[in-house]
């Protein structure tokens, strides 16, 4: 999939069901309230996205609130029925 760089990040967008993701809002959207989470789930509801920040467990943020083993989970209890949605993943940057 594409990688896009967003706020100084570099993520990987991973699922895009429905043509979810929409790049000049996403970068509108996204604050440094999201810069410890290793993924970024999208998901729109009349006419508007919300984001969710997810973690991986070896993310010193990790709760099981936050818990990408849960994504699915999330999409299907908390998110309009068959909406358009999208997951980016960050890509961490290599040492030199």
């Amino acid at each position: 999939m594409k990688k896009y760089t967003i706020n100084n990040s570099v993520y990987e967008l991973i699922e895009d069901y429905k043509d979810g993701f929409d790049l000049e809002l996403v970068k509108e959207k996204i604050t440094d309230y999201f810069d410890n989470y290793d993924y970024i789930v999208g998901d729109w509801a009349y006419g508007k996205v919300r984001l969710k920040g997810f973690c991986n467990k070896k993310n010193p943020m990790y709760k099981k609130i936050n818990s990408f083993e849960l994504k699915d989970s999330y999409i299907k209890n908390n998110c309009a029925y068959d909406c358009r949605y999208f997951v980016l993943k960050k890509i961490e940057e290599e040492s030199n």
